[in-house]
């Protein structure tokens, strides 16, 4: 009896850990979009006219021979004032950057970013329910 009791403690402490494995996963994921409150990095304009910016003269901080074309930049309140702290976290210290401002951002392009990001989940759904029926267990082999 006392082996049993043993194995059946053992079997329940494996089942325990095997079922609480996945809530101690390691990957942590952080979903933040673009276009979405909170997010601070590259506007991509894309149809966009040029937007209104902070500072008229795009800033650099490293000169480089080859700068590139200019980026622009929604950043935190106080982080165009001090960029020279900061280009480094937006991977732009040697680029010229315009830095759009915040008022613009929320009222314009937050809301064609996020009408443009629903359209695409929209078509992702779609592709991915067209391909349901070729994986219904039958692998290619058809009915037996």
């Amino acid at each position: 009896m006392k082996l049993t009791h043993c194995t059946f403690a053992f079997a329940l402490a494996a089942l325990l850990a095997a079922s609480t494995a996945p809530a101690f996963s390691s990957e942590v994921g952080v979903s933040i979009s673009i276009g979405q409150p909170g997010f601070y990095g590259r506007v991509d304009l894309g149809a966009f006219p040029p937007p209104p910016v902070i500072y008229r003269q795009a800033m650099v901080v490293e000169r480089r021979p080859w700068a590139g074309a200019p980026v622009y930049l929604h950043v935190p309140p106080g982080h165009a004032k001090h960029w020279h702290k900061h280009c480094r976290s937006y991977k732009a210290c040697g680029q010229p950057v315009y830095f759009v401002r915040s008022d613009w951002y929320q009222r314009d392009y937050m809301p064609r970013q996020s009408q443009r990001l629903r359209h695409y989940s929209r078509h992702d759904d779609h592709r991915r329910n067209t391909h349901r029926e070729d994986h219904r267990g039958d692998h290619g082999y058809g009915r037996r």
